[in-house]
């Protein structure tokens, strides 16, 4: 669950985050009552967007007045920034900046701990830092048993090299990003930029946070599920329980698992193709949930081949095979279908699905071998 940058300040202030102060509108006259507010200037117009390149595109925008309030509003909202139309816009406070820094927190799965980076280059993009300048990203992997600790956090600002004047704050920020990101359930917390005030005070401009979709029982989220922005394959997903994102390939994925269905997007990039889909039907793979996964991925027309890669584990091969056939008895599938069935009782629901194979429906023993075959009917490779 992807939330925009007012919605991930709002979430860092619950861990004693400093941002900026503000509001969020969808109007020409909220954003200027906020302004007034405010009380101070200039203020900040910024387009409310989960995408990239926002000042880029003319969506962020420095006021000093009231009438250029009013004139960068208008102009903002409704505005197109890469297929994203602009409903709101965040108004605050601007902030007098000596230096941007870079911060986040995301899971290493290769790992298996959690991956922090910081950079004293902020305030850009962290891949064009890594591409240009890859020393200037500091790195440190944490077991999540151990947590991290003020002296390593210490020891990591200084080795990214951040103004001495900013280690106290940028420490104390780090240890309060990290609890975000472990109690607030989040795949991804990030902050670009992490300035520096000329007051010397360490402050999060920019908020950047994606949720754990799984953990929202612990949570109150309701609020941001009513934001989120999702194409017709992803509502239709989503109103049937699934775990998907939309791609721009031609191989639809359905796996149990959100590390085997991330691996299955790996394995069709190997093999040459390119994913249609991020589908992750979880641990219950009968019938119903099947159906619903085929359905989704066959109203795709950029949809050529789908490929079912499942692990048994809890649940067990002959269910899934059962749920496939029952499943394809429902869905009149417009794409040819591969399967790899692996793990508990793999053997017996491979047997269940052998009289059905044919053209339309074939299975093969390993992933690499159905991510080749898949490309090669999706006309990839």
């Amino acid at each position: 669950m992807d939330l925009f940058e007012y919605q991930g300040k709002q979430f860092f202030s619950n861990f004693d985050i400093p941002v900026s102060a503000g509001d969020v509108v969808t109007t020409v006259d909220g954003a200027i009552a906020v302004a007034e507010r405010i009380g101070r200037w200039p203020v900040v117009v910024k387009a409310q967007v989960q995408v990239g390149g926002r000042g880029k595109a003319g969506g962020i925008k420095l006021a000093n007045d009231l009438d250029e309030v009013r004139q960068y509003a208008s102009d903002i909202i409704g505005m197109d920034i890469k297929g994203h139309t602009v409903e709101r816009v965040w108004i605050e406070e601007a902030s007098d900046i000596a230096e941007e820094y870079y911060a986040s927190f995301t899971l290493d799965r290769s790992r298996k701990q959690h991956l922090g980076m910081l950079s004293a280059q902020g305030g850009v993009e962290i891949e064009a830092v890594a591409e240009t300048d890859p020393d200037a990203i500091a790195k440190i992997w944490i077991d999540p048993v151990e947590g991290l600790d003020e002296a390593t956090a210490r020891a990591w600002v200084q080795a990214a090299k951040l103004n001495p004047e900013a280690t106290d704050g940028a420490v104390d920020i780090l240890l309060k990003l990290y609890r975000a990101y472990v109690e607030g359930d989040a795949d991804l917390v990030e902050i670009n930029p992490l300035i520096l005030k000329p007051t010397g005070e360490v402050h999060a401009l920019d908020a950047k946070v994606t949720l754990d979709n799984n953990a929202a029982f612990r949570h109150e989220w309701a609020d941001y599920e009513a934001t989120q922005e999702r194409d017709e394959r992803e509502q239709a997903a989503h109103e049937k329980g699934l775990q998907y994102v939309g791609l721009d390939g031609s191989v639809g994925i359905i796996a149990n698992g959100a590390g085997l269905a991330m691996s299955t997007l790996d394995v069709v990039n190997q093999a040459g193709g390119k994913p249609a889909n991020f589908l992750d039907i979880g641990g219950g793979a009968n019938a119903d949930v099947m159906a619903g996964a085929l359905e989704v991925i066959n109203n795709d027309p950029a949809v050529r081949s789908i490929f079912i890669n499942i692990f048994g584990g809890i649940t067990r091969g002959e269910e899934v095979a059962n749920g496939i056939v029952e499943a394809l008895n429902r869905v009149q599938i417009n794409s040819p279908i591969v399967i790899r069935l692996d793990g508990t009782n793999a053997d017996e629901g491979r047997a269940i699905l052998q009289p059905h194979l044919s053209d339309a429906l074939q299975m093969q023993p390993t992933m690499l071998d159905a991510a080749r075959t898949a490309v090669a009917l999706a006309g990839n490779g």
